[in-house]
């Protein structure tokens, strides 16, 4: 594909639009690891959620959903929109209690809710196991995505691709810290959300326009009879796959299994944000944002040119054949989105381009913005260098930017698709996900409940990883739900087997962040807390019930509303929008009281 002058200082002027006005905050980051790495716990809610949104809206994530729809059909799509249930439960139970923590990362929790040496090995040993091995991987697929791009559009080999990446991010990340991160999220979220919406009705007009798309694809079926519009699985005739895309992700998956972006309880950068937000008002107003814009806003501009990339592109061999120069080693089914972008007209190729870059520099510029807190804040200045100035931690910040970048930049010769990645993520924090919801909901919880947790579920990983070089192979989701009991088992034994935590750490961590419940009932009691008191204080868990439900509703509602009018099915359209309107008021009534029973307890 050969860009235009036009093309190029598109690209150019979306570049110089996102990363200008970052760097006016470099001195501002400079000043302390508080405002490099949490911005001075003063962001506003709405730039919070944008943050969140235009992370997680990465230059891999337009090829891992058109690899789902092309593999499983619009319905695959369920392994991450069941994670909707995950995301709302944040909003209405953990948002709040993050932001009372008043913790820099979300590793410095677990010494505030656990105590002795096992809370210290917690959070040295997530450190590193997150901040670099599980970011690495993150990263990797990111720029491997970034990598394929390049090469269908441009013919670029990886190590190019990968040095431009280099060049453009890192500087920007070690200078500008959570303040620029912030920033240039927000402005590459409208570049993006744009050239993607370019990009889905350039397809849909390549293949004849929407009817055209839409009866083509009700006529063709996939392998096992697969209807690829189908927004739900088909329930009768193919057992395995409806397990596999629906049954787990909406039974199990989302409340077992630890995702970057969608924490059971939130954690990573969705906790980064909750912390740097202002108030505990702009906490949940944050993830709530980034929950609608998340599942509701951006996913059918990527499914559409992923549906209209099976009219174009049935096989792998036609791709192959439209771009003979395309390395062998990146051709799978995650390649058809850059491969339908060269029916874009000139000017909309170039903001297609400027958009990909933006996509993968928000998720990269975060990504290593939140490794080098983890590294710097709960390893380097916890366990090997306690005193030293602020200027000297965030030198080392700067530092473990690099290197992040460098690590990650190796494994994108060792991976092969975003699927694959997705999957490997989401086997390795396999069954880690309840405790991550239960632990501040529970006193019993400690600290060995975590380092077995964590050890149980990358040790079935490893054994699962050598009986499949054994030849004997299981499916995603049964390898999953293994893990899942495994490690669900492990950690529940050790809250009951294992020294329980430090009775004065759990009184200190119940009194800061209030955390409501039956499972504190003994500690409440240790404090001297009455029942009244405790009822007087506490949250309104009916309430924030019917605000999980409502808010899952809503998303769903607009979800599917969105779909079906696309596909020209006006019932179900308007079915969808009246439940749409009705979980959506009362979802405002719930937040509005929930606000107001907050003030009344404050007076």
């Amino acid at each position: 594909m050969h860009l235009q002058l036009i093309d190029w200082v598109i690209v150019l002027a979306s570049l110089c639009i996102c990363f200008i006005p970052a760097l006016f905050f470099s001195k501002r980051a400079g000043k302390s690891t508080s405002e490099f790495f949490v911005s001075g716990r003063a962001v506003p809610w709405w730039l919070a959620g944008l943050s969140m949104v235009a992370t997680t809206f990465s230059s891999d994530t337009p090829n891992l959903v058109t690899d789902i729809v092309r593999r499983n059909g619009v319905a695959g799509n369920w392994v991450w929109w069941a994670f909707t249930l995950t995301g709302v439960a944040t909003v209405f139970f953990y948002a709040r209690l993050w932001r009372r923590s008043g913790v820099m990362t979300d590793l410095e929790f677990y010494e505030m809710r656990y105590s002795g040496k096992a809370a210290g090995v917690v959070r040295g040993f997530r450190s590193v196991y997150l901040g670099f091995f599980f970011n690495c991987i993150i990263m990797a697929t990111v720029n491997l995505a970034a990598c394929k791009i390049a090469n269908v559009l441009f013919g670029l080999p990886r190590w190019q691709t990968l040095l431009f990446i280099f060049v453009l991010n890192v500087a920007f990340a070690a200078v500008s810290g959570l303040w620029g991160v912030l920033v240039i999220d927000m402005i590459q979220f409208f570049i993006k959300m744009t050239a993607v919406i370019a990009a889905a009705y350039f397809a849909v007009k390549y293949v004849g326009g929407l009817g055209t798309m839409v009866s083509t694809l009700t006529a063709k079926t996939g392998p096992n009879g697969l209807h690829y519009l189908n927004i739900l699985p088909d329930f009768k005739n193919n057992w395995d796959m409806l397990l596999a895309i629906f049954i787990m992700p909406i039974a199990v998956q989302w409340w077992a299994v630890w995702y970057p972006g969608a924490e059971p309880g939130g954690g990573s950068y969705i906790a980064q944000r909750m912390l740097a937000s202002k108030s505990e008002k702009d906490s949940l107003r944050s993830v709530l944002f980034f929950n609608i814009a998340h599942y509701v806003l951006r996913p059918w501009p990527w499914i559409l040119v992923a549906l209209c990339s099976l009219i174009v592109y049935p096989q792998l061999s036609d791709i192959q054949k439209a771009f003979p120069h395309i390395d062998p080693s990146l051709l799978g089914h995650d390649i058809a989105y850059p491969a339908m972008l060269k029916f874009m007209p000139v000017g909309f190729i170039g903001l297609m381009v400027g958009g990909l870059i933006a996509a993968n520099s928000s998720t990269i510029l975060t990504h290593l913005n939140w490794g080098a807190s983890y590294l710097v804040h709960d390893f380097y200045r916890r366990f090997i260098k306690r005193d030293a100035t602020e200027k000297h931690y965030v030198r080392a910040g700067r530092i473990a930017t690099v290197g992040l970048f460098l690590s990650a930049s190796l494994l994108v010769f060792v991976l092969e698709t975003a699927k694959d990645s997705f999957d490997i993520i989401l086997q390795v924090g396999a069954g880690t996900g309840l405790l991550y919801l239960v632990r501040w909901f529970w006193w019993r919880v400690n600290a060995w409940c975590e380092v077995n947790a964590m050890i149980g579920s990358f040790g079935v990983s490893i054994v699962l990883l050598i009986l499949r070089k054994g030849g004997l192979v299981l499916a995603t989701h049964y390898a999953l739900l293994i893990t899942i009991a495994v490690t669900t088992a492990t950690w529940l034994l050790t809250a009951f087997l294992a020294k329980p935590t430090d009775k004065a750490t759990l009184i200190a961590f119940y009194n800061k962040t209030r955390p409501f419940g039956p499972g504190w009932k003994a500690i409440r009691k240790e404090a001297g807390i009455s029942d009244v008191e405790a009822k007087a204080t506490h949250e309104n868990i009916p309430l924030a019930l019917v605000g999980w439900a409502s808010g899952v509703a809503t998303i769903w509602s607009a979800l599917f509303t969105v779909g079906n009018f696309l596909y020209g099915r006006l019932n179900y359209a308007f079915a969808l929008l009246a439940v749409f309107v009705v979980s959506g008021l009362v979802l405002f009534r719930v937040i509005n009281r929930l606000w107001a029973n907050n003030r009344a307890k404050e007076a």
